[in-house]
Protein backbone atom coordinates (compact mmCIF):
# COMPACT_ATOMS: atom_id res chain seq x y z
CA UNK A 1 0.00 0.00 0.00
CA UNK A 2 3.06 2.21 0.61
CA UNK A 3 4.35 1.79 -2.69
CA UNK A 4 1.02 2.72 -4.38
CA UNK A 5 -0.13 5.59 -2.50
CA UNK A 6 3.11 7.43 -2.57
CA UNK A 7 3.04 6.08 -6.49
CA UNK A 8 -0.03 8.05 -7.71
CA UNK A 9 0.46 10.77 -5.53
CA UNK A 10 3.92 11.30 -6.71
CA UNK A 11 2.73 10.81 -10.50
CA UNK A 12 -0.28 12.91 -10.45
CA UNK A 13 1.75 15.81 -8.80
CA UNK A 14 4.78 15.22 -11.48
CA UNK A 15 2.08 15.85 -14.39
CA UNK A 16 0.73 19.38 -12.77
CA UNK A 17 4.60 20.34 -12.11
CA UNK A 18 4.86 19.86 -15.85
CA UNK A 19 1.21 21.40 -16.98
CA UNK A 20 2.33 24.20 -14.73
CA UNK A 21 5.85 24.75 -16.39
CA UNK A 22 4.47 25.08 -19.71
CA UNK A 23 2.10 27.59 -18.33
CA UNK A 24 4.74 29.38 -16.73
CA UNK A 25 7.21 29.00 -20.11
CA UNK A 26 3.75 30.21 -22.26
CA UNK A 27 3.42 33.57 -20.18
CA UNK A 28 7.08 34.25 -20.36
CA UNK A 29 7.21 34.24 -24.25
CA UNK A 30 3.94 36.49 -24.27
CA UNK A 31 5.90 39.00 -22.28
CA UNK A 32 8.75 38.77 -24.24
CA UNK A 33 7.41 38.98 -27.48
CA UNK A 34 6.15 42.51 -28.18
CA UNK A 35 3.90 41.19 -31.29
CA UNK A 36 1.69 39.51 -29.25
CA UNK A 37 -2.32 40.96 -29.74
CA UNK A 38 -4.14 43.09 -26.91
CA UNK A 39 -6.38 40.06 -26.29
CA UNK A 40 -3.33 37.83 -25.50
CA UNK A 41 -1.81 39.57 -23.50
CA UNK A 42 -4.42 40.36 -21.16
CA UNK A 43 -3.92 36.74 -20.11
CA UNK A 44 -0.07 36.57 -19.34
CA UNK A 45 -0.40 37.72 -16.06
CA UNK A 46 -2.83 35.45 -14.76
CA UNK A 47 -1.41 32.44 -16.81
CA UNK A 48 2.30 33.34 -14.65
CA UNK A 49 0.77 33.47 -11.28
CA UNK A 50 -1.18 30.11 -11.62
CA UNK A 51 1.59 28.20 -13.32
CA UNK A 52 3.60 29.39 -10.69
CA UNK A 53 1.14 27.98 -8.16
CA UNK A 54 0.38 24.57 -9.25
CA UNK A 55 4.37 24.46 -10.16
CA UNK A 56 4.95 25.07 -6.22
CA UNK A 57 2.35 23.39 -4.89
CA UNK A 58 3.14 19.97 -6.51
CA UNK A 59 6.50 19.94 -6.03
CA UNK A 60 5.53 20.11 -2.66
CA UNK A 61 3.81 16.81 -3.39
CA UNK A 62 6.33 14.98 -4.66
CA UNK A 63 8.66 16.30 -2.29
CA UNK A 64 6.46 14.50 0.84
CA UNK A 65 5.68 11.74 -1.45
CA UNK A 66 8.64 10.82 -3.20
CA UNK A 67 11.10 11.37 -0.66
CA UNK A 68 9.01 11.01 2.79
CA UNK A 69 8.80 13.98 4.23
CA UNK A 70 5.84 14.45 6.27
CA UNK A 71 6.17 18.23 7.10
CA UNK A 72 5.89 18.53 2.87
CA UNK A 73 3.22 16.47 2.95
CA UNK A 74 1.06 17.89 5.48
CA UNK A 75 1.82 21.12 3.76
CA UNK A 76 0.49 19.50 0.75
CA UNK A 77 -2.80 18.36 2.00
CA UNK A 78 -3.57 21.27 3.80
CA UNK A 79 -3.11 23.39 0.74
CA UNK A 80 -5.14 20.44 -0.73
CA UNK A 81 -7.84 20.41 1.13
CA UNK A 82 -8.20 24.27 1.00
CA UNK A 83 -8.01 24.06 -2.95
CA UNK A 84 -10.96 21.66 -2.76
CA UNK A 85 -13.14 23.48 -0.58
CA UNK A 86 -12.20 26.91 -2.64
CA UNK A 87 -13.13 24.72 -5.66
CA UNK A 88 -16.13 23.51 -4.39
CA UNK A 89 -17.41 26.93 -3.53
CA UNK A 90 -16.19 28.13 -7.18
CA UNK A 91 -18.55 25.57 -8.60
CA UNK A 92 -21.72 26.68 -6.81
CA UNK A 93 -20.97 30.24 -7.68
CA UNK A 94 -20.63 29.53 -11.68
CA UNK A 95 -23.92 27.42 -11.26
CA UNK A 96 -25.86 30.02 -9.90
CA UNK A 97 -24.45 32.90 -12.13
CA UNK A 98 -25.01 31.22 -15.03
CA UNK A 99 -27.90 29.50 -14.39
CA UNK A 100 -29.96 32.82 -16.81
CA UNK A 101 -29.36 33.60 -20.23
CA UNK A 102 -29.90 31.12 -22.27
CA UNK A 103 -30.77 33.50 -25.35
CA UNK A 104 -34.58 34.12 -27.00
CA UNK A 105 -35.72 31.37 -30.05
CA UNK A 106 -36.74 34.48 -33.02
CA UNK A 107 -39.59 33.63 -35.19
CA UNK A 108 -38.38 31.98 -38.71
CA UNK A 109 -34.51 32.13 -37.52
CA UNK A 110 -32.21 29.17 -36.17
CA UNK A 111 -30.00 31.41 -34.64
CA UNK A 112 -31.03 32.89 -30.96
CA UNK A 113 -30.73 36.26 -29.74
CA UNK A 114 -29.28 37.94 -26.65
CA UNK A 115 -30.36 40.51 -24.39
CA UNK A 116 -27.70 41.65 -21.23
CA UNK A 117 -31.06 41.97 -18.81
CA UNK A 118 -31.34 38.02 -18.73
CA UNK A 119 -27.78 37.80 -17.32
CA UNK A 120 -26.75 38.37 -13.85
CA UNK A 121 -25.60 42.17 -12.61
CA UNK A 122 -22.34 40.49 -11.29
CA UNK A 123 -21.38 38.97 -15.30
CA UNK A 124 -23.13 42.51 -16.60
CA UNK A 125 -19.76 43.72 -14.73
CA UNK A 126 -17.77 42.21 -17.49
CA UNK A 127 -18.88 43.93 -20.13
CA UNK A 128 -19.10 47.59 -18.38
CA UNK A 129 -17.10 50.45 -19.16
CA UNK A 130 -14.18 50.76 -20.01
CA UNK A 131 -13.55 46.93 -20.24
CA UNK A 132 -15.94 46.78 -22.93
CA UNK A 133 -13.00 49.33 -24.98
CA UNK A 134 -10.93 46.38 -24.76
CA UNK A 135 -13.36 43.74 -25.32
CA UNK A 136 -14.45 45.72 -28.98
CA UNK A 137 -11.20 45.93 -29.63
CA UNK A 138 -10.15 42.01 -29.25
CA UNK A 139 -13.62 41.00 -31.67
CA UNK A 140 -12.17 43.55 -33.89
CA UNK A 141 -8.65 41.72 -34.06
CA UNK A 142 -10.65 38.23 -34.24
CA UNK A 143 -12.61 39.08 -37.30
CA UNK A 144 -15.46 37.11 -35.62
CA UNK A 145 -17.73 38.25 -38.57
CA UNK A 146 -15.64 37.14 -41.55
CA UNK A 147 -16.96 33.37 -41.11
CA UNK A 148 -20.35 35.07 -42.66
CA UNK A 149 -18.49 36.83 -45.58
CA UNK A 150 -18.47 33.29 -47.94
CA UNK A 151 -20.80 31.44 -49.61
CA UNK A 152 -24.60 31.19 -49.90
CA UNK A 153 -25.04 32.61 -46.34
CA UNK A 154 -23.48 35.56 -47.14
CA UNK A 155 -25.86 36.35 -50.06
CA UNK A 156 -28.59 34.59 -49.61
CA UNK A 157 -31.21 35.78 -46.76
CA UNK A 158 -32.71 32.60 -45.82
CA UNK A 159 -29.58 30.61 -46.17
CA UNK A 160 -28.26 33.61 -43.18
CA UNK A 161 -31.80 32.82 -41.38
CA UNK A 162 -30.84 29.45 -40.94
CA UNK A 163 -27.51 29.24 -40.04
CA UNK A 164 -26.81 28.26 -36.44
CA UNK A 165 -24.72 31.58 -35.52
CA UNK A 166 -22.81 31.57 -32.25
CA UNK A 167 -23.73 34.10 -29.69
CA UNK A 168 -21.24 36.59 -30.32
CA UNK A 169 -22.15 36.32 -34.06
CA UNK A 170 -25.59 37.03 -33.63
CA UNK A 171 -24.98 39.66 -31.73
CA UNK A 172 -22.16 41.77 -32.84
CA UNK A 173 -22.46 40.64 -36.58
CA UNK A 174 -26.30 41.82 -37.31
CA UNK A 175 -28.44 44.42 -36.24
CA UNK A 176 -31.36 42.57 -33.53
CA UNK A 177 -34.31 41.11 -35.74
CA UNK A 178 -36.79 43.41 -34.14
CA UNK A 179 -35.06 46.37 -36.52
CA UNK A 180 -36.85 45.31 -39.49
CA UNK A 181 -33.82 45.96 -41.49
CA UNK A 182 -33.48 44.71 -44.54
CA UNK A 183 -30.95 41.75 -45.58
CA UNK A 184 -28.47 42.49 -48.19
CA UNK A 185 -25.85 40.63 -47.38
CA UNK A 186 -24.28 39.08 -44.18
CA UNK A 187 -22.56 42.08 -42.46
CA UNK A 188 -24.70 44.82 -45.01
CA UNK A 189 -28.16 45.24 -44.23
CA UNK A 190 -30.97 48.25 -44.76
CA UNK A 191 -32.62 49.99 -42.29
CA UNK A 192 -36.51 50.65 -43.13
CA UNK A 193 -38.05 53.81 -44.10
CA UNK A 194 -38.50 56.63 -41.64
CA UNK A 195 -42.70 56.27 -41.77
CA UNK A 196 -42.45 52.36 -41.73
CA UNK A 197 -44.42 51.44 -38.55
CA UNK A 198 -42.75 48.16 -37.94
CA UNK A 199 -39.27 49.76 -36.48
CA UNK A 200 -39.00 48.77 -32.90
CA UNK A 201 -37.98 52.41 -31.73
CA UNK A 202 -37.50 51.30 -27.98
CA UNK A 203 -34.54 49.55 -29.08
CA UNK A 204 -31.42 51.41 -29.13
CA UNK A 205 -29.22 49.11 -31.08
CA UNK A 206 -30.79 49.99 -34.19
CA UNK A 207 -29.10 53.33 -34.30
CA UNK A 208 -26.23 51.59 -33.26
CA UNK A 209 -25.92 49.02 -36.50
CA UNK A 210 -23.20 50.36 -39.11
CA UNK A 211 -22.64 49.23 -42.25
CA UNK A 212 -18.91 50.16 -41.75
CA UNK A 213 -17.27 46.80 -41.34
CA UNK A 214 -14.87 47.38 -38.77
CA UNK A 215 -17.97 48.26 -36.64
CA UNK A 216 -21.69 46.60 -37.30
CA UNK A 217 -23.16 46.16 -33.78
CA UNK A 218 -19.98 46.28 -32.12
CA UNK A 219 -21.44 49.06 -30.02
CA UNK A 220 -24.87 47.32 -29.41
CA UNK A 221 -26.05 46.00 -26.17
CA UNK A 222 -26.87 42.76 -28.32
CA UNK A 223 -23.25 42.30 -28.89
CA UNK A 224 -22.37 42.57 -25.16
CA UNK A 225 -25.37 40.12 -24.52
CA UNK A 226 -23.55 37.76 -26.90
CA UNK A 227 -20.35 38.35 -25.33
CA UNK A 228 -21.74 37.47 -22.40
CA UNK A 229 -23.46 34.49 -23.55
CA UNK A 230 -20.42 33.20 -24.55
CA UNK A 231 -18.92 33.33 -21.50
CA UNK A 232 -21.93 31.89 -20.34
CA UNK A 233 -21.05 29.26 -22.28
CA UNK A 234 -17.77 28.57 -21.59
CA UNK A 235 -18.05 28.53 -17.81
CA UNK A 236 -21.09 26.02 -18.12
CA UNK A 237 -17.93 23.84 -19.64
CA UNK A 238 -16.02 24.98 -16.86
CA UNK A 239 -18.40 23.87 -14.30
CA UNK A 240 -18.40 20.27 -15.39
CA UNK A 241 -14.39 20.65 -15.57
CA UNK A 242 -14.56 21.43 -12.02
CA UNK A 243 -16.79 18.63 -11.20
CA UNK A 244 -14.09 16.19 -12.74
CA UNK A 245 -11.40 18.16 -11.28
CA UNK A 246 -12.76 17.99 -7.91
CA UNK A 247 -13.27 13.83 -7.91
CA UNK A 248 -9.55 13.74 -9.05
CA UNK A 249 -8.67 15.56 -5.95
CA UNK A 250 -10.33 14.40 -3.52
CA UNK A 251 -8.83 10.80 -4.92
CA UNK A 252 -4.86 12.54 -4.49
CA UNK A 253 -6.03 13.91 -1.69
CA UNK A 254 -7.29 10.35 -0.70
CA UNK A 255 -4.31 8.65 -1.05
CA UNK A 256 -2.09 11.51 -0.25
CA UNK A 257 -3.73 10.62 3.61
CA UNK A 258 -2.50 7.12 3.02
CA UNK A 259 0.80 8.15 2.08
CA UNK A 260 1.77 10.14 5.26
CA UNK A 261 0.48 7.54 7.30
CA UNK A 262 2.82 5.60 5.56
CA UNK A 263 5.72 8.35 5.90
CA UNK A 264 4.86 7.91 9.46
CA UNK A 265 4.97 4.27 9.48
CA UNK A 266 8.60 4.19 7.70
CA UNK A 267 9.97 7.09 10.03
CA UNK A 268 8.98 4.96 13.22
CA UNK A 269 10.46 1.67 11.66
CA UNK A 270 13.76 3.23 10.89
CA UNK A 271 13.79 4.81 14.49
CA UNK A 272 13.21 1.17 15.84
Amino acid sequence: MFRVSNFVVGVANTLVMLVGASAIGYSIYMFVHQDVTDCESAIRAPLLTTGIILFLVSLIGVIGSCFKENVAMVSYLIILIAGIVALLVFSIFLFFVTNKGAGHVVSGRVYREYHTVDFSTWLNGFVGGKRWVGIRSCLAEASVCDDLSDGRVSQIADAFYHKNLSPIQSGCCKPPSDCNFQFRNATFWMPPAKNATTVATDNGDCGAWSNVQTELCFNCNACRAGVLANIREKWRHLLVFNICLLILLMTVCSCGCRARRNNLAATESDRA
